[in-house]
């Protein structure tokens, strides 16, 4: 472990893709007053980093910047009366970028105890899409007991992290839609009742469910099938607006609303957690005890070294990756 003052990290300093990511040797942060500095093990990869890396995410870092909005490892100095101390196995919160290197620099209410049950690499692959999912089902959908959720994407970060924690929030049934078999496969492994390819989703959703539809539709795809799921819904039905990885932002005429008594609901949960002030701990309050108990199993991340941060990246950009990217920062 180095304590030199120098670590290694990723860099982007040109908007030409993941491509543009590159293993650097830069200064170690300082710890301020009020921050905790962590020695990184681990730090997850997410779809707004492939977004940012050509200058597309509505965040824009100043040039160079290292990648990546979540971490997982072990504080090293932190302020007195904090809630973490230094020895301490941590996952935290860059929101949005800094995380792909070997130290960090943390606000204390960004930073979350990892039970020890869950390894750095899961941990690293945890806060970002967990946390995303619990406020699109609990505070967003008002997911109920015996309901029935479908996720589009189902074998990517955000739809393995639906099939984990729905079942543990009350679904009674999760559907996962997927777009080649590899992909059924990471989605029956997730905890899937049920798997359906992406075409088609709409006849086979009226089928599983004896023509009533879904509860909930998770959709972090958006594209041309929003319309089909608006469709899928059961009603009293919502239809939770996570992202659109599939590139289009699609819209929706609201008189479908209107006739079948059904909602549209945006999820932001980054933009919540900044006008929310203790939101984080809440959460983290609830989901804290369900990693420990193994209630809700740890992600099974698909790990790549630091060394390759750019193919990590990629993965996410050309749909290729199955289940959560996390890079080994040590």
């Amino acid at each position: 472990m180095r304590f030199n003052g120098r670590m290694r990290a990723i860099q982007i300093s040109s908007l030409e893709g993941p491509q543009a990511a590159e293993l650097v040797e830069i200064d170690e942060p300082t710890a301020g007053d009020d921050t905790v500095l962590v020695d990184v093990h681990a730090a997850g990869v997410a779809f707004p980093d492939a977004l940012q890396s050509r200058g597309l995410y509505q965040y824009k870092p100043d040039l160079p910047y290292s990648p990546g909005a979540e971490i997982a490892g072990v504080v090293r100095s932190a302020p007195a009366g904090a809630h973490v101390q230094p020895g301490d196995r941590v996952a935290g919160l860059t929101m949005l970028y800094g995380a792909m290197a070997e130290v960090v620099a943390l606000q204390p209410e960004k930073l979350f105890k990892l039970p020890d049950s869950v390894s750095f690499e899961a941990g690293a692959g945890l806060l970002f899409n967990d946390l995303t999912v619990h406020f699109a089902l609990r505070t967003r959908g008002r997911l109920s007991d015996g309901e029935t959720v479908l996720v589009h994407g189902a074998a990517g970060g955000i739809g393995t992290s639906t099939l984990r924690l729905a079942p543990a929030f009350g679904a009674a049934r999760t559907i996962a839609v997927v777009s080649s078999d590899a992909k059924a496969e990471v989605a029956r492994a997730a905890g899937a009742t049920d798997v359906i390819p992406a075409d088609g989703f709409k006849d086979a959703v009226k089928e599983l469910t004896g023509g009533r539809g879904v509860d909930i539709v998770l959709d972090p795809v958006g594209g041309d099938r929003f319309t089909d799921s608006l469709r899928s819904l059961a009603p009293g039905g919502r239809l939770l607006v996570v992202g659109f990885t599939g590139g289009e932002i699609p819209t929706v005429k609201v008189n479908r609303l209107l006739l079948n008594n059904v909602d549209a609901v945006g999820v932001g949960w980054g933009a919540w957690t900044m006008t929310h002030p203790g939101y984080l701990a809440e959460q983290w309050a609830e989901l804290e005890p369900l990693l420990a108990s193994g209630a809700v199993p740890a992600p099974q991340p698909e790990v790549y070294p630091l060394e390759r941060a750019a193919e990590a990246i990629s993965s996410l950009e050309n749909r290729t990756a199955r289940g959560k990217v996390v890079v080994a920062v040590r």
